[in-house]
């Protein structure tokens, strides 16, 4: 027997109609909320110039861009002597100088600077599109997922983290999912890194915070020492980490002690004051928290950030984001702050599909199907399905007069509603036989009562 080879690359997915049903109900669940709230949507190309993407994630995010080879002979600008040098990173400027986008985020940033004319700030924007990263597939982690982004751009004021933090709280009630919403602010952590003697470390130490959860705090503590940081500045940062009480208590203690001699730790205290203060005015679904673990790895981040786990099924995070001051400055265009989160569609999808989160309705791609009895038959329901169709429900016909059990075989696959029989009798007597699928039980009815019932 000749060896299957159809197969797709390791950390992608293919989704059956079923999941897909499930999957844009997700998307469009998120959808509404974030045009509820004002947001207008955009959509930028799968692949973006090299040079738009390096460097903006920082080490990590740079090793897990996916590349594209350049066109034609990909090796006419590349000597001899550069490929038995085997500089892998000077071979990747060489033979590509485009990439697969890693974020919409630093390409919304190039977005805007583009289209810097036929925008109005602030920009509100949300962006639903797959971005793909060259890390190790595991559970909850693909190479291939779909983001979906809310942004505001060209406005400093933080009441776009608080009507972000509504939207997540919004978005996750409507979906079932029980959630802890987290927040931070990047300049405590660069306070912190100050006062603790290692304000040049701030890099390392936030990649290796942000990876708390995941490794727990003795495996953080030996990367920081593995990057650099010495073993006085890790054993002091210890007692911060774990600050404990209310909101209220950690940010005095913050203020008032641990951050007193650093002016950019204080300002980010002060900020998470009025975050707050804004929050406890607000009938929120879930209360968030203060953490100061929360570091979130990318470099970008310049003040509050922003992460949302599922407190049902341990995945990671299902939302991040947080503010970023100067992110279009690396495209020339200085002095634009703005905000922004991500939800993680792929992650959402697992936790609902895991604890059985989906509506019923959800599962079934098609409310009535006609059972096919033949020719005349065909023509018969052609025109109730036509009537049917113009009120919004779902309908088809099966295509083949084939064995009665083989179509009812077919609507129970599908998760059909309804199954509607017309054979000579009802033609006749212009009447539809409707079959509930799931309770079993029929009935006689006319198509304006099938329609209303439908509906």
């Amino acid at each position: 027997m000749a060896k299957n080879e159809a197969s797709i690359p390791k950390g992608t997915r293919d989704f059956l109609p079923g999941e897909m049903v499930k999957r844009n109900y997700i998307f469009k669940t998120i959808r509404t909320v974030f045009e509820r709230f004002g947001y207008l949507p955009i959509e930028t190309p799968a692949m973006e110039q090299a040079s738009t993407l390096t460097g903006k994630y920082g080490e990590e995010g740079d090793r897990l861009l996916f590349r594209i080879l350049n066109s034609g002979n990909y090796l006419a600008g590349v000597s001899d002597d550069e490929i038995l040098e085997r500089n892998v990173n000077k071979l990747k400027t060489s033979l590509s100088d485009k990439g697969l986008r890693y974020d919409l985020t630093v390409p919304f940033a190039r977005f805007v600077v583009q289209h810097l004319n036929e925008i109005t700030f602030p920009f509100k924007r949300y962006q639903i599109q797959p971005v793909w990263r060259a890390d190790k597939p595991q559970k909850g982690r693909y190479r291939e997922f779909f983001q979906c982004d809310v942004d505001v751009i060209g406005s400093n004021s933080l009441l776009n983290e608080v009507e972000q933090i509504q939207i997540i709280d919004e978005i996750f009630k409507n979906l079932g999912i029980r959630i802890m919403i987290r927040i931070n602010d990047r300049r405590i952590l660069f306070g912190i890194a100050e006062v603790i003697g290692e304000a040049d470390k701030i890099i390392p130490i936030t990649i290796a915070i942000d990876k708390h959860d995941k490794i727990g705090p003795h495996k953080v503590n030996e990367e920081m020492a593995v990057k650099g940081i010495s073993e006085k500045a890790i054993r002091e940062l210890q007692p911060i980490l774990g600050l404990t009480g209310s909101v209220e208590e950690k940010l005095n203690e913050l203020e008032n002690k641990i951050l007193l001699c650093s002016r950019i730790g204080r300002k980010g205290v002060d900020e998470m004051k009025r975050l707050f203060g804004y929050l406890k005015t607000l009938n929120l679904e879930v209360d968030p928290i203060f953490d100061l673990t929360l570091a979130r790895g990318l470099d970008y981040y310049t003040g509050t950030i922003i992460e949302a786990n599922s407190i049902e099924m341990k995945i990671g995070s299902l939302c991040g984001g947080g503010r970023y001051d100067d992110l279009t400055g690396i495209f020339g265009l200085n002095d634009v702050s703005g905000v922004g989160v991500s939800f993680g569609a792929d992650r959402i999808y697992d936790v609902m599909e895991k604890k059985d989160k989906f509506p019923e309705d959800t599962t079934s791609t098609t409310t009535i199907m006609f059972v096919n009895f033949g020719e005349k038959e065909e023509i018969h329901c052609l025109s109730l399905l036509a009537e049917i169709r113009k009120s919004g429900i779902k309908a088809e016909l099966f295509p083949d007069k084939v064995r009665l059990k083989k179509q009812m075989n077919y609507a129970n696959q599908k998760n059909v509603e309804y199954v509607g029989l017309v054979g000579e009798n009802e033609m006749k007597n212009g009447l539809i036989t409707l079959k509930n699928m799931k309770t079993g039980d029929q009935e006689l009815i006319i198509l304006e009562e099938l329609i209303e019932k439908l509906s």
